[in-house]
């Protein structure tokens, strides 16, 4: 998420990683308002700003799978055997990490 700030006219005049004062506005780095602020008018930068929020939209849904095995909405055996094989090793790798560094689980 970013936080942005407005000038009196309601034009965007920065933005943030995170909130440095209360009420400000919440937008995703892809919503158009943001991407005209930056310039981001061209496919190739659209698809480099969908590319560099790709890594956060597979943890996401790692997690998510996480979640539903765990409350038994879903049988982690029911995914493709493919998804299966994948989820297990980015599994692994992440415990593999977790072992030998010093990295924030919310990294990883």
């Amino acid at each position: 998420m970013l936080y942005i700030e407005r000038d009196a006219d309601g034009r965007i005049v920065s933005i943030r990683q995170h909130a440095d004062r209360p009420g400000m506005e919440q937008k995703t780095s892809v919503d158009a308002e943001v991407l005209a602020f930056l310039g981001c008018d061209t496919t190739e930068e659209l698809i480099h700003v969908l590319s560099a929020t790709d890594m956060d939209v597979i943890r996401i849904l790692e997690d998510l799978v996480e979640l539903l095995v765990r409350k038994n909405v879903i049988i982690f055996t029911e995914l493709p055997l493919e998804a299966q094989q994948k989820l297990q090793l980015r599994r692994q790798v992440r415990q593999s990490i977790r072992k030998t560094s010093i990295i924030v689980d919310d990294i990883i």
